[in-house]
């Protein structure tokens, strides 16, 4: 006899094991971040090794046709700075990236909320013409 269970039951479930994996996701980023942090410390990689690597993986993408192109040298630069930081654990650095994200989120954001022209379809243009009567004139909102 199959088991029957509620909608409320089938979706707590899903978001307690969402929230299972977002909890191993973080423990897992720490636990790379102190063996990236104790490997850098002891001189066994320095930035150009971290670019070359980001690098490579990204040709990587590309030959298995995961991304459609290489980015470019300064995106790749970009990208190792980026983890660089996490390395070093520059949380200056960290901070005012995190701003600068934050603000081109709200400028796109903001960009998105702009007024927008939409036209309805051709029946309900019909349904308020003949709502409107035989006066000719046309709603716009």
């Amino acid at each position: 006899m199959p088991m029957q269970i509620t909608l409320d039951e089938l979706l707590g479930m899903l978001v307690s094991r969402v929230e299972d994996l977002a909890l191993n996701n973080e423990n897992q980023k720490s636990r790379f971040n102190i063996m990236f942090r104790m490997l850098y410390k002891k001189g066994l990689f320095n930035e150009k090794d971290v670019l070359d690597s980001i690098r490579e993986e990204n040709k990587i993408l590309l030959e298995l046709g995961i991304i459609k192109a290489m980015p470019d040298d300064k995106t790749l630069k970009a990208a190792a700075d980026n983890l660089m930081q996490w390395i070093k654990g520059d949380t200056k650095e960290i901070k005012r990236s995190i701003e600068e994200l934050q603000k081109r989120i709200q400028e796109a954001d903001e960009k998105q909320n702009a007024p927008k022209i939409t036209t309805a379809p051709a029946g309900v243009l019909n349904e308020l013409d003949r709502l409107g009567g035989n006066n000719n004139k046309k709603l716009i909102l």
